[in-house]
């Protein structure tokens, strides 16, 4: 139920600034073919975290329970996104990555399952890529990681990590 009154709390948002955006969003989500248009977690983040911004700077100080559901949803969703390998994309990054995935037989879900998440191992892949052993070779998929590792940023301090593991692990071999 609490679905439905954020859903018709959406439809009572004014077209002010960037709210049109909420608006946009929600007649996406009520469409039949659903599929037609996916959204990246990159370009959801950038949405809210651009709409946050306008909202602080507009100084709004009275709320309806509708808009405090909604600020409650965005607050939660973009709690959960900036966890995510999103917070570390541009634009560019995503564009790059769409043009180097022409190459790799993938459907567009598929793609978006890969930017989003950021796969590092050949079972994350499996997992993101349907029938993966049927339609992928492990060339392919060594393929498919080497492309997403060098083009989508990672989280800074795992890389790190990651990288000081590996140099102990050398270290201790030698």
């Amino acid at each position: 139920m609490k679905a439905n009154a954020c859903v018709s709390s959406l439809a009572e948002v004014s077209l002010e600034s960037a709210e049109w955006k909420l608006k946009f969003i929600s007649a996406y989500f009520r469409r039949k073919d659903a599929n037609a248009a996916l959204l990246s977690n990159f370009e959801v983040f950038q949405l809210l975290t651009d709409l946050k911004q306008q909202r602080k700077e507009s100084g709004k100080n009275k709320q309806s329970s509708g808009q405090q559901n909604l600020n409650t949803i965005m607050y939660e969703t973009l709690k959960y996104i900036s966890k995510t390998p999103c917070r570390y994309q541009s634009p560019e990054t995503v564009r790059n990555f769409l043009i180097a995935m022409k190459g790799h037989k993938l459907t567009k879900a598929e793609k978006l399952q890969l930017l989003n998440h950021r796969p590092v191992t050949a079972v994350e892949i499996q997992l993101m890529v349907e029938e993966s052993e049927e339609r992928l070779t492990e060339e392919q998929i060594e393929s498919l990681l080497q492309t997403v590792t060098s083009i989508l940023p990672g989280d800074p301090e795992e890389q790190q990590r990651d990288s000081a593991m590996a140099t102990e692990d050398k270290s201790a071999q030698a």
